[in-house]
C-alpha cells in the first residue's frame, strides 16, 4: 500500500494542499442551479405522496431550499474519482526513495469494477506509470473497455470481495507495486475533498450545507474535511435497499458496519461499506451531521428530474443526495426547523455520470 506514514494530516489545510497539487490534472467542474428543482424541493409533499411511507399521517415538512449542484459528472473519466486517483499518484511520486526503489517501473495496483479503475488508470497513464487493475468478471463491458483504453493491465477475479482480494494479493506479490485502494486511504480522501473545496468557492453566498453520496466514504469524509472550521454542515445520503445504508445505521448505533449484504440497489457505486479511515472522520471526529437513506423509486425519480429539467447525464449514485432533499421527510423537516423562513443554500455533489444508454433504458423500463 502507498505509505500512509508520509501522508498529510487529515485537515482542511491538507485538502487545500491536495487541490494545489492536482489542479493541473483535473477539471474545475461547473456549479449549476435550477429554479424548477428549487421550487419542487420547497413545495410540501402531499399527504397522498406520504401514504405508504414511514411518514404517513405526519404533517408534510415545509423547507425552503436553493440547490447548488457540483457537477462531477463533467470531471475527467466522468466522476469525482479522478481527484483522489491523481492525488494518490502525485503523492506517491513524492515519497522519499520511491523512484530509486523502482516505483515508477513497478507501478500501482487496485481493485475496482468501475470509476476508481478508470481514474487510477488515467492518472497512472498521465505519469507513465503501469496500472494493474483487478476487475470482477461481472464488470460491465463498457467499464472494462474504458479502463483498458487508458493502458491498464486488467486481471479478472470472481465477483465477491474475498475473490477480488485474493487476486489482488497475487498481483501485488508478482509486481511489488503500490496498492491504491478505492477510498480507505488518506491520499484518496484528501483528493476527493477538493470537489467540496471548489464548490465552497464557486457560490456567491456561503452554503448552509453540502450533501454527498456515501459508499466507501471517501467523498463524504473528504467533503467533511473541506468544510471543517466553516459554517457549512455536511450530510451524506445512501440507498436503503438491502442494507446499503450502512453508514446511516452505523451512525445510529455508534459502530461501523463492516460488511454490507449483496445489495441490488441501482446506485451500484454505493454498495460498499464505509472504510475505517473515512469512518474515523465521519463518526469519530463528528464531522458529518447525519446520513439519510432513500428508496430505489426515489433515486429513479430524482434521476429523471435531473435528466429532464437540467438536461445533463448523471448516474444513479450521483442523485441520492438530491433524492434525500426532495423525498426524505426527516431531512426536509430538519431544514424547515433549522433554516426557518430564509431556508438553506444546499450544495449537492453529483458524483458522476457513467451510465450507459442501455442501462438507462433498463432503469426506466422498470417504472
Amino acid at each position: 500500500m502507498a505509505d500512509q506514514s508520509t501522508a498529510l494530516p487529515l485537515t482542511r489545510e491538507s485538502v487545500q494542499a491536495a487541490h494545489k497539487l492536482i489542479e493541473p490534472y483535473i477539471h474545475k467542474t461547473p456549479v449549476l442551479t435550477n429554479a424548477t428543482l428549487n421550487r419542487l424541493a420547497s413545495t410540501p409533499r402531499t399527504e397522498a405522496e406520504l401514504e405508504g411511507t414511514e411518514w404517513a399521517g405526519r404533517a408534510p415538512a415545509k423547507p425552503v431550499l436553493r440547490f447548488w449542484f457540483k457537477c462531477e459528472n463533467f470531471q475527467k473519466i466522468g466522476a469525482f474519482k479522478a481527484r483522489g486517483a491523481f492525488h494518490a499518484i502525485e503523492r506517491l511520486k513524492q515519497e522519499p526513495g520511491w523512484a530509486e526503489r523502482g516505483g515508477r517501473e513497478r507501478g500501482v495496483v487496485t481493485h475496482s469494477s468501475g470509476n476508481h479503475a478508470q481514474a487510477l488508470s488515467l492518472a497512472a497513464l498521465t505519469s507513465s506509470i503501469p496500472a494493474h487493475i483487478i476487475m470482477p468478471s461481472t464488470s460491465s463491458p463498457a467499464k472494462i473497455a474504458a479502463t483498458r483504453s487508458y493502458g491498464a493491465h486488467i486481471t479478472f477475479s470472481g465477483p465477491t470481495a474475498p475473490e477480488r482480494e485474493a487476486v489482488t494479493s497475487q498481483i501485488l506479490s508478482q509486481t511489488n507495486a503500490a496498492f491504491i485502494p478505492p477510498y480507505d486511504h488518506p491520499y484518496i480522501i484528501l483528493g476527493q475533498g477538493t470537489a467540496a473545496l471548489e464548490l465552497l468557492s464557486q457560490t456567491p453566498t456561503p452554503l448552509d450545507a453540502i450533501i454527498t453520496p456515501c459508499g466507501g466514504g471517501g467523498l463524504l469524509s473528504g467533503t467533511a474535511l473541506a468544510c471543517e472550521g466553516t459554517r457549512t454542515l455536511v450530510f451524506g445520503a445512501e440507498p436503503s435497499l438491502d442494507g446499503a445504508d450502512d453508514c446511516r445505521r452505523g451512525l445510529l448505533s455508534h459502530a461501523r458496519v463492516e460488511t454490507v449484504p449483496a445489495a441490488r440497489t441501482i446506485a451500484d457505486g454505493l454498495r460498499t461499506p464505509v472504510g475505517k479511515i473515512p469512518w474515523s472522520i465521519i463518526h469519530d471526529r463528528g464531522l458529518v451531521r447525519a446520513v439519510y437513506a432513500v428508496s430505489e423509486d426515489e433515486i429513479r425519480k430524482a434521476m429523471r428530474l435531473v435528466w429532464e429539467r437540467m438536461k445533463i447525464v448523471v448516474e444513479p449514485s450521483a442523485v441520492v443526495g438530491l433524492a434525500a432533499a426532495l423525498y426524505n421527510e426527516e431531512f426536509r423537516a430538519m431544514v424547515e426547523r433549522d433554516g426557518g423562513k430564509a431556508g438553506w443554500d444546499l450544495g449537492v455533489v453529483f458524483s458522476g455520470g457513467n451510465v450507459s444508454l442501455e442501462m438507462m433504458g433498463k432503469l426506466f423500463a422498470e417504472e
